[in-house]
């Protein structure tokens, strides 16, 4: 997403929350705002979000399988591609815990009671949150078609995962299907891109309908889950990495946040893992001598599955939502919701905005409110663009820990860097 965007979707949220809390509180009684503009609004949100939400099986679906095809050179690379991928799952799962205890700590919007205040142009059955078993047994579907048709996107994960080994096991015979999904994962980009360059119009019209339905305790509530969640980006990002990184390399924490300051500054604008892709090359290579051997192997699969930001995004999204329409969720299903989430969130790599699909994924699969998504879409880009940076600062990370224990690291990374 480039800057100019990032504008004017910065530009359409405030708009459309100045036009919205006016007609709310000046113009109430003129049938041509609180009437004709206001439906206006609401019909223009509801198809942005189901624009978002058309595009989640097909993104999914391929997205993976081009990550499962990739995976050959796992074996190829033995015990770093062992490390690398266990270290992307250990961190993606610390940050799910983390965040799950942070929102169930804060409980963010609880008694916000916005049940009725925001369109439901898409409506849902409410349903209980599965347990654990049933997750589990129902992972396998016994109609594909069906699971397609549905959008149960477990079942579609697990397929997706067992077309991508079953392509791999072709060897070369699976040439022409490998560059038929890499073809079809660069259409669905090209369609995510497309429906994103509509974002500014779309969080316009959500933010009118925000405004205009929302009192000032709930626009607080709203603020306050969004620097829940910038907050504890803002951590990891900072905090967490440089650390774990000083921790198991000896690398200064400021040594890691000089080197890694053109790659957050970057993925802030672009809100892409892939985009970010060249930066955070140069990064290790350059900045902290990281091998080209372990960061060619290792960002590629990062910006797929190294999904530590988007999964605290999902979390505390999906908890705030909970909380606003009365159906908070109970310990007794953080189980079930973490795991959810660390499947969900492969699905969302490297995808602009793939985090507010992930959410309405993970709301329909819970039986959520959907009209919850269009609270969370209206602040999305706000969110994206630091979990987006946390994912990728995660990347870099993770490759000079694995670069530290295969003896790849060049040179000592000393308190200096290489200038940007």
């Amino acid at each position: 997403m480039d800057k100019s965007l990032s504008t004017k979707i910065f530009v359409g949220l405030f708009a459309g929350l100045i036009i919205g809390t006016a007609i709310q509180y000046v113009f109430n009684d003129i049938a041509l705002f609180d009437t004709y503009l206001l439906g206006a609004a609401e019909g223009a949100g509801g198809m942005f979000v189901s624009l978002i939400k058309l595009l989640v099986v097909p993104l999914v679906f391929v997205s993976i399988v081009c990550g499962i095809v990739e995976l050959k050179d796992v074996k190829a690379f033995g015990r770093l591609g062992g490390k690398t991928f266990a270290l992307y799952i250990i961190n993606t799962i610390i940050a799910i815990s983390a965040a799950l205890a942070v929102g169930m700590i804060f409980q963010p919007s609880k008694g916000a009671n916005l049940a009725g205040s925001v369109s439901e142009t898409v409506k849902l059955t409410t349903t209980e949150t599965p347990n654990i078993f049933d997750l589990v047994v129902n992972i396998v579907p016994s109609n594909p078609v069906q699971a397609f048709a549905n959008g149960d996107m477990l079942q579609i994960i697990f397929m997706a995962i067992l077309t991508g080994l079953a392509i791999q096991a072709l060897d070369s015979r699976g040439g022409p299907a490998i560059r038929t999904f890499k073809v079809a994962n660069e259409i669905m980009m090209k369609l995510v891109g497309l429906v994103m360059s509509l974002a500014p119009y779309g969080v316009f019209a959500l933010m009118i309908q925000l405004g205009a339905t929302l009192d000032s305790n709930t626009l607080l509530s709203v603020a306050g889950y969004v620097a829940l969640v910038v907050s504890m980006l803002v951590f990891w990002i900072f905090f967490f990495y440089p650390m774990a990184v000083s921790l198991a390399t000896g690398t200064s924490p400021k040594t890691f946040l000089r080197a890694t300051r053109e790659q957050i500054l970057f993925s802030l604008s672009t809100a892409s893992s892939n985009a970010t892709i060249p930066v955070t090359m140069r990064t290790l290579t350059e900045k902290l001598n990281v091998s080209k051997s372990v960061a060619g192997f290792g960002v590629p699969l990062g910006a797929t599955m190294n999904m530590s930001g988007v999964s605290i995004y999902i979390a505390l999204a999906t908890i705030f939502v909970a909380n606003a329409f009365g159906q908070p969720i109970n310990s007794s299903d953080i189980v079930t919701l973490g795991l959810t989430i660390l499947l969900l969130s492969v699905g969302a790599g490297g995808v602009p905005g793939g985090g507010i699909v992930m959410v309405g994924v993970l709301l329909n699969q819970l039986g959520l409110p959907a009209e919850g998504l269009a609270i969370v879409a209206a602040v999305d880009r706000i969110n994206d663009m630091f979990c987006t940076s946390s994912n990728v600062v995660g990347d870099t990370a993770v490759n000079t820990i694995v670069a530290k224990t295969e003896g790849a690291i060049e040179e000592p990374v000393n308190a200096e860097v290489n200038p940007a």
